[in-house]
């Protein structure tokens, strides 16, 4: 089936998730399988995030959250952590003209303050100019990590205990959700995982407890529309219970 027949079939179903998340791997390996410098895998990178950006915009998913730098990546040589904030400098820098005439809006979460100040500086300036787009809210997730969102929303939640502004049995999964970087984004109904690797690598726990997983051994680097379509394809052929039984569902129970 060609790609564009496999749009129609995608979007003629209809359910497409709201927010896919992804977390982009195997950067590296494909480099190295190309006998390329390691970095030419992150600059290849580049591309499939700009096209996996683009669709996601033309099928209407409304959120789109890339896992782009972990809080555990800063234990990376330094060279390479220094070249991968110039290039999310230079990428941020140059793509905000494309995002703008895309209609799409820039958001980040994570720890931007232990960001290098040119990067982040950058980030905050790509957030500022596409704040009005009402098309694909872009995520990027900057210096996050799972662990950190929930630990910083519990250190808040219990300030806000001790100063009297909420009681623990104001405490619910619906006020929990308020401390997290994520308040204001639904949660991912799909999250793909390209490079083959089977876990989480500490992304958005809180979040995914209902999230349709989606893992390809596809690169990262080699990720475009196709594999795009096929995850969303898989996606739309499941049943989402979320704990119920198919009969509460009005449908035929599979054991």
């Amino acid at each position: 089936m060609s790609v564009e027949s496999l749009r129609e079939v995608i979007i003629k179903n209809g359910n497409i998730p709201s927010h896919i998340a992804i977390i982009m791997d195997g950067n590296g390996r494909w480099a190295k399988e190309k006998m390329l410098p390691r970095f030419a895998g992150h600059g290849e990178g580049i591309n499939s995030v700009r096209e996996i950006t683009r669709v996601c915009g033309e099928i209407d998913v409304k959120h789109l959250t890339l896992y782009t730098f972990s809080s555990e990546n800063w234990s990376r040589p330094k060279m390479e952590v220094s070249a991968l904030m110039k290039l999310l400098l230079k990428t941020i820098t140059k793509e905000v003209s494309e995002l703008n005439k895309n209609n799409v809006r820039l958001t980040s979460i994570g720890a931007l303050e232990e960001m290098p100040k040119e990067a982040r500086q950058g980030i905050l300036d790509g957030i500022e100019k596409t704040k009005n787009n009402t098309g694909l809210n872009l995520v990027l997730a900057l210096s996050y990590g799972g662990r950190q969102e929930i630990l910083k929303a519990v250190k808040q939640l219990c300030a806000d205990l001790e100063k009297g502004e909420i009681t623990t049995s104001d405490i619910d999964p619906t006020m929990f959700k308020n401390y997290l970087y994520t308040a204001n984004t639904p949660d991912p109904e799909l999250l793909i995982r390209t490079g083959g690797e089977n876990r989480i690598s500490n992304f958005l726990l809180w979040q995914i407890a209902y999230t349709e997983l989606f893992v390809t051994d596809v690169y990262w680097p080699a990720f475009r529309e196709e594999e795009l379509l096929i995850a969303i394809q898989n996606y739309q052929e499941r049943e989402r219970r979320f704990g119920k039984v198919s009969e509460q569902l009005g449908k035929r129970h599979v054991v």
